[in-house]
């Protein structure tokens, strides 16, 4: 097994020690891959980040506990970070919380790919009119991911508003990261219900389930099984700070191994309370072997999106 990482950070806010990035290197190195995927980190206009770090800090009532940001850097910093830490391939998932920003949420992502070549085109979505066109611009412009946001878009993902769009990008075969679950609290469209309703109608869908579906991690392990394109992303979960107040149920594990191929690393960089490699440390610890390590960092995510070999 690789050597688990090291949780040393910076004296300053923000600030990232060599010793810090000579852990997460040593842990994909040791597992013989060529860096890491995390299909779960956060880059956006600098605005909206500045007042959802702002949210964090004020403990908002999605979060309920006090959540530092650890990687409160300038942009292109938090780009050099990971990029430094080995991470092969990125994403910038942007999430609009009201209709009218979406379509320039995408304008911002778009640039932001063009200007870092290394972070996956990423796309958004609100049910909304014109949903369906700006999502096909969006596709056609070579968006390679979209992020939805159940719970802070407080919207069904059945909403007919979004039918034309589910479609698009079931077709196109381009994967959207979906925060669905009901951690860290309920939302009204939030569960497995909702989205067992949207994949019966869109079966070929390329769903990322992200944290894994917390807290209801076995009802989204059933729609993996269920459907081919159903994959979960790591993000936060079997840390730490999410074992203490939502615990993956270790019974499960096995499923885990079984779906192997469709679990893919996540982090959530950087709005994230403790070090980027207890992500990493997090999943080893659950001993399910080097393979199952090697296809989650890195294997999972770079078939999906069909990164060359390296």
């Amino acid at each position: 097994m690789c050597d688990v990482v090291g949780e040393e950070t910076g004296a300053a806010a923000g600030e990232v020690t060599a010793g810090e990035v000579e852990g997460v290197r040593a842990f994909w190195e040791g597992l013989r891959l060529p860096g890491l995927v995390d299909v779960h980190t956060h880059f956006m206009p600098e605005r909206v980040l500045r007042k959802v770090w702002a949210y964090f800090d004020a403990v908002g009532p999605l979060t309920g506990r006090e959540w530092p940001i650890t990687y409160r850097l300038a942009e292109e910093q938090r780009v050099e970070v990971l990029r430094e830490f080995g991470v092969r391939a990125f994403t910038a998932m942007l999430y609009p919380h009201k209709p009218g920003m979406a379509a320039w949420l995408n304008a911002w992502g778009a640039d932001f790919a063009a200007r870092t070549p290394d972070c996956l085109h990423t796309a958004t979505l609100f049910p909304e009119e014109g949903v369906g066109e700006y999502v096909r611009q969006a596709v056609e412009a070579g968006a390679r991911v979209f992020k939805s946001h159940l719970q802070v878009g407080a919207y069904d993902p059945n909403d007919p508003l979004l039918d034309p769009a589910w479609g698009l990008l079931a077709e196109a075969g381009v994967p959207v990261v979906m925060h669905c679950g009901s951690g860290p609290v309920p939302g009204k469209h939030t569960g497995p219900e909702p989205i067992g309703r949207l994949l019966a109608r869109h079966p070929r869908l390329r769903l990322v389930v992200a944290h894994m579906g917390m807290p209801e991690y076995t009802d989204f392990l059933d729609l993996a099984e269920r459907y081919a394109g159903v994959h979960l992303d790591t993000t936060m979960a079997f840390t730490d700070f999410t074992e203490g107040a939502m615990p993956f149920p270790v019974q499960a594990r096995a499923r885990l191994v079984e779906l192997g191929d469709r679990v893919m690393l996540g982090t959530d960089f950087p709005n994230i309370p403790y070090p980027y490699g207890h992500q990493l440390e997090a999943l080893a610890r659950l001993e399910l072997g080097e393979e199952w390590l090697r296809a989650v960092c890195h294997g999972n995510g770079a078939r999906l999106f069909g990164l060359p070999a390296e």
